[in-house]
């Protein structure tokens, strides 16, 4: 019998909300399915047990509206929020709104939050740890000309990226003084923007570098644990589009010490929940801390994959207070699991493909955690990822051959998807030899044009 929550609202839409509803339908727990005017008719809304509207197609008027979020988890009773990954899910006001509330948010403290999602307090704690940092300034930039000072100690090319940024949104590569000038007032201007924080700092930019990634969780009773790594250096803009566990880049000796550096940084912030660690290889298998999401990351499954865990029932049961259920020694990786982003939009330009679902046909060979089904409509207000495809297997050639066979099954007919481009992927010989960087994509994509 469920003993975490009587009933879960749902702060997100599309696959993660089918998602989070499969594992409380497991648990027992009745959830709350929150929706825009245009999502009417997703298939979250019909699979929730409760389905409440909280405004129009405008995200801000909807999904990132924190009054009318509270007020339809008030209205139906909800002891618990679980904000997915997006929207709401990193932000520290509305966890204290949800504490002022008596309503249980699954995730971090509001503290932790705040602390990780500035990239300059983030640093520093993380030096303070011991974890290894990329070369650059130790706080806010405090004019163009301090920029200018430091970016000549450090040496160009360099990143100038917002403290309170994300997804790519704040970031400049400069590759001299005359860039660093022209960039420095748009970057700021932008990140007051987007973020409501102008501060700016400088990072080293990383040649050939791959983004490697830790899962953690930690309770509230001093435990910690890291669920291995993923491997994300198949990006687009800073979009991750297909993610794998293990990393073949790593050997076992650098993957236990990139393992024990995250759990040794969580541990030093005392951070709560499950989250991510994320770092930056270079080409001489040097890592250095990125930054952290506070959150369920959107490539959990290829991690449930190979661990066998459910994160999302693991963080019902940190939130409520639970002890881990399991110590280190417990978790063992099994086989390869590779996942693929499945997008509503022309990957040749990256413009969305709004439309209507007429034909959609989805392969047995996977794990699909899909947002949509025949009739669904896409339309242009949200995030155009309309679905994961994930595959687990012995070995990660024969993961990569389950991937292709499952992308081939795969037909999506009435919008335009990336499902061609996926497939091409599993197909290049770099990818197949573990050969790739955070570069691989642009390159590749030269070449099939």
């Amino acid at each position: 019998m469920n003993v975490l929550f009587k009933k879960v609202l749902i702060a997100n839409r599309g696959e993660i909300a089918r998602r989070v509803i499969r594992t409380c339908e497991r648990l027992g727990i009745e959830t709350v399915a929150v929706y825009s005017e245009a999502d009417a008719g997703m298939p979250f809304v019909k699979e929730a047990t409760t389905a409440v509207c909280v405004g129009p197609a405008q995200a801000k008027k909807s999904y990132l509206d924190i009054d009318n979020i509270i007020q339809a988890a008030k209205e139906t009773g909800a002891d618990a929020i679980h904000p997915g990954y997006g929207f709401l899910s990193e932000n520290p006001a509305f966890v204290r709104r949800c504490e002022e509330e008596g309503i249980t948010f699954i995730g971090p403290s509001a503290k932790a939050m705040e602390l990780m999602g500035s990239k300059i307090e983030a640093r520093a704690k993380m030096q303070e740890a011991g974890v290894p940092v990329v070369p650059g300034s130790d706080g806010r930039l405090q004019s163009l000309e301090e920029a200018l000072e430091l970016a000549e100690e450090i040496g160009y090319p360099l990143m100038l990226k917002a403290s309170a940024g994300g997804g790519g949104i704040g970031m400049q590569l400069v590759s001299n003084a005359d860039e660093l000038k022209s960039a420095y007032g748009s970057t700021r201007q932008k990140a007051e923007s987007f973020f409501g924080d102008g501060a700016l700092f400088l990072e080293k930019w990383i040649e050939e570098p791959r983004h490697i990634e830790v899962q953690i969780a930690a309770d509230k009773h001093g435990h910690v644990v890291h669920l291995f790594e993923r491997e994300c250096s198949v990006q687009r803009r800073n979009q991750k589009v297909v993610e794998e566990s293990p990393s073949p880049y790593l050997d076992e000796k650098l993957r236990e010490e990139l393992l024990e550096t995250a759990v040794r940084g969580v541990r030093h912030i005392g951070y709560k929940n499950v989250g991510t660690m994320e770092f930056i290889f270079d080409g001489e298998k040097n890592f250095y801390f990125l930054e952290m999401n506070t959150r369920l990351q959107v490539e959990h499954p290829v991690t449930e994959e190979i661990t066998g865990l459910d994160l999302v029932e693991l963080q019902l049961k940190l939130a409520a207070g639970e002890e881990m259920p399991f110590e280190q020694k417990d978790i063992q990786k099994n086989g390869h699991s590779i996942e693929c982003r499945l997008y509503a939009e022309d990957p040749k330009t990256y413009f969305p493909s709004p439309g209507t679902i007429q034909r959609l046909v989805l392969p047995k060979e996977a794990r699909l955690d899909f947002a949509i089904e025949e009739g669904s409509q896409v339309t242009p207000f949200y995030d155009p990822m309309i679905g994961k495809i994930i595959v687990h297997a012995n070995t990660r050639d024969q993961a990569i051959d389950k991937m292709a066979e499952a992308l081939s099954r795969l037909e999506v007919e009435g919008i335009t998807t990336n499902r061609e481009l996926l497939s091409d992927i599993m197909d290049n010989d770099s990818f197949k030899k573990g050969q790739y960087t955070t570069k691989f994509l642009g390159e590749f994509q030269k070449v099939r044009k």
